[in-house]
C-alpha cells in the first residue's frame, strides 16, 4: 500500500508540475535557440532503446484501431468478399511497408524529430509548413479518439451500474454529464502517461500490444463458434469483375491514406531505433504480418455475423455489446479503451507535442507541449466536430490530402536529390550561409514543388465529381510532389553527411 500511495503521489505531482518541468540542455555553438532544445536535439546512437518488438508494437496497436476496423468492415459492407479484403490489405501492406521503412530509416540516421527532419527540404522556417499541416490533423483526432473511448466507457458503466444512465439524459455543450466524466478521466489519463515521457509511451505500447491481439482473437474465436465454425464469404449482392478489382485498389489506396499522417513522422519513434535492422524486422511483423492478422479478424467478425442474423457490423464496439456475460463484456471494454488510449498516444499525441515544441522551444518542452495540445484537444469540443460532416469530410480530409505531396517533397529531397546526405548539426543554426537556410530560412523550390500537387490533392479529395478517382489522392498529390521536385530542386552532388553526436542528447 506504501509503494501505491507513493507512486500516486508521483503521479499527481507530475500530472500538476507538467508546465513547470524543463528539460535544460546547453546551446551548442553555432546552434540558435529557436531551433535547438532538449527536445529537438538528435538522440546518441548510443542507448537507443527502441528495437524490433517496440517498433512491433506501434503497428499491433494502431492497426487494431476501431477506426480501422470500421474501415475494413465497411469494404465488406460494400460488397468486397472474404478474398477481396484480404488481397486489398496485402496490397496495402506491401506499399506501407517500403513507405514506412523508408520514414523510418531517415529517423534512424538523423535522430531528430518530424519537425527538425522537415527543415532538410523546407529549410529551417519553412518546415513550420508541414509540421502546422500534421499537428493540427493530429490533434483535432486526438480529441475525436478520447471521445470514442469514452463513448465506450460510458456504456460499460451503464451496463454495470444502470443508475448512472440519468447522467446521459443531462447535456453541457453538446455532451451528457457521465460523457464529460469518462471523457474527462482518459484525457487525464492520455496527458499523464505523456507527461513521464517516450520511455513510458514505449512501455505503455508495450503492455497495450498483446492485450490487444489477445482480445481481438478471443472475439473472432467466440463469434466463430457462434456460427457453428463458418462465416458468410460475401453479403448478398457482392461485387464482381471491374467494380471488384476497382474496390480493391482503393480499399488498399484507402489504407495507405490512414497512415498518410504516420509516414511523415515515424521518424519520431525511430530516432530512438537500435538500428535499421530493428526497424525492418519491426515494421516486417507489424505491417504486412499483423495486417494479414488483422484482415483475418475482420473477415471472421463481419461474415459470422452476416450469416448469424445478415446484419452487417459496423464496428467491434456492437459485437462487444452483445456479450451476455458482464465480466467478459468489461473485460473486452477495458481491453478496447486501453487500445484507443494507445492509438491516440501513437497517431495524435506525439506528432503535435514536436510541432509545438518547434513552435516556442524556448517556452515549452515535451510534458508543456503534450499538456498544451491536449487542452486545445479538449476546447474544440471534438464530440461536436465527429458529429460534423462537413468538419470530417471536408476540412479534415482536405488537410488529409494534404500529407501526401508533403511526403513526395520530402522522401524526394532526401532519398532522390541528397542520396541520404545530412548535415545534422546545419538543422540547427540560422546562419545565412546555413546549407538548410536557403532563402530567408524557406525553400523556395519545395514550396514550388507543394503547391501544384496539394491542390490537385484536395480537389481529387473534395470535388465529387472525381470520386472515382478520390480515393487515390494521396498517392496521385505524393507522386506530382516528387516528381515536380525532383524535377526543378537545385541538386546537392556537395551535400555533405554529417552525424549529430556533437550535440546529442540521450535517447528516451
Amino acid at each position: 500500500m506504501t509503494h501505491l500511495a507513493e507512486w500516486r503521489g508521483e503521479a499527481w505531482r507530475r500530472l500538476v508540475t507538467a508546465t513547470n518541468d524543463q528539460s535544460d540542455v546547453d546551446l551548442p555553438p553555432a546552434s540558435s535557440e529557436r531551433l535547438y532544445s532538449y527536445d529537438l536535439a538528435p538522440t546518441k546512437k548510443e542507448g537507443r532503446r527502441w528495437g524490433a518488438y517496440n517498433v512491433f508494437t506501434l503497428w499491433a496497436n494502431d492497426v487494431h484501431s476501431l477506426g480501422n476496423y470500421a474501415f475494413a468492415i465497411g469494404l465488406f459492407a460494400l460488397g468486397l468478399n472474404v478474398w477481396g479484403i484480404l488481397a486489398a490489405f496485402v496490397l496495402a501492406s506491401a506499399l506501407l511497408f517500403l513507405l514506412l521503412t523508408m520514414s523510418g530509416y531517415m529517423g534512424h540516421k538523423a535522430g531528430v524529430p518530424f519537425p527538425v527532419m522537415s527543415r532538410i527540404a523546407f529549410g529551417t522556417k519553412g518546415a513550420q509548413i508541414p509540421a502546422a499541416v500534421r499537428g493540427i490533423v493530429a490533434i483535432a483526432w486526438f480529441g475525436i479518439q478520447t471521445y470514442l473511448a469514452s463513448s465506450v466507457l460510458d456504456a460499460l458503466l451503464v451496463a454495470m451500474f444502470p443508475g448512472l444512465k440519468s447522467l446521459e439524459e443531462q447535456s453541457v455543450l453538446g455532451l451528457s454529464l457521465l460523457g464529460w466524466i469518462t471523457f474527462l478521466a482518459l484525457w487525464a489519463v492520455q496527458v499523464l502517461i505523456v507527461s513521464y515521457g517516450m520511455h513510458v509511451i514505449r512501455r505503455y505500447m508495450a503492455v497495450a500490444a498483446p492485450t490487444t491481439l489477445i482480445t481481438m482473437l478471443g472475439l473472432a474465436v467466440w463469434m466463430f463458434s457462434r456460427a457453428d465454425f463458418s462465416i458468410s464469404m460475401s453479403t448478398a449482392q457482392p461485387l464482381t469483375g471491374g467494380a471488384m478489382w476497382l474496390q480493391i485498389l482503393q480499399g488498399a489506396a484507402l489504407w495507405v491514406v490512414i497512415y498518410g499522417t504516420f509516414v511523415l513522422n515515424f521518424c519520431d519513434f525511430t530516432r530512438s531505433a537500435k538500428s535499421r535492422q530493428s526497424i525492418v524486422l519491426g515494421n516486417l511483423i507489424g505491417i504486412p504480418v499483423n495486417m494479414l492478422f488483422f484482415a483475418g479478424i475482420v473477415v471472421v467478425l463481419s461474415g459470422a455475423q452476416f450469416k448469424i442474423n445478415g446484419r452487417v457490423i459496423t464496428s467491434p464496439t456492437d459485437i462487444v455489446q452483445t456479450i451476455p456475460n458482464t465480466y467478459l463484456l468489461a473485460l473486452a471494454s477495458l481491453a478496447l479503451i486501453v487500445l484507443t488510449i494507445a492509438v491516440n498516444l501513437l497517431a495524435n499525441f506525439v506528432a503535435p507535442i514536436y510541432v509545438l515544441v518547434n513552435l516556442f522551444p524556448k517556452q515549452l518542452n515535451f510534458r508543456r507541449a503534450g499538456l498544451v495540445s491536449a487542452v486545445i484537444g479538449l476546447v474544440i469540443l471534438p464530440w461536436n466536430l465527429y458529429d460534423s460532416p462537413v468538419v470530417v469530410n471536408y476540412f479534415l480530409a482536405g488537410l488529409g490530402a494534404l500529407l501526401g505531396p508533403l511526403f513526395g517533397v520530402i522522401m524526394a529531397d532526401y532519398w532522390l536529390i541528397r542520396k541520404t546526405r545530412v548535415n545534422v548539426p546545419e538543422l540547427y543554426t540560422e546562419d545565412s550561409n546555413g546549407e538548410y537556410h536557403y532563402t530567408r530560412g524557406y525553400n523556395p523550390k519545395a514550396v514550388w514543388a507543394f503547391i501544384p500537387a496539394a491542390a490537385i490533392a484536395v480537389v481529387l479529395a473534395l470535388v465529387p465529381a472525381f470520386s472515382s478517382v478520390g480515393g487515390f489522392s494521396w498517392f496521385i498529390g505524393a507522386i506530382l510532389g516528387a516528381i515536380i521536385y525532383a524535377v526543378i530542386a537545385d541538386r546537392k552532388p556537395d551535400a555533405r553527411d554529417v552525424d549529430g553526436e556533437t550535440i546529442a542528447v540521450a535517447a528516451e
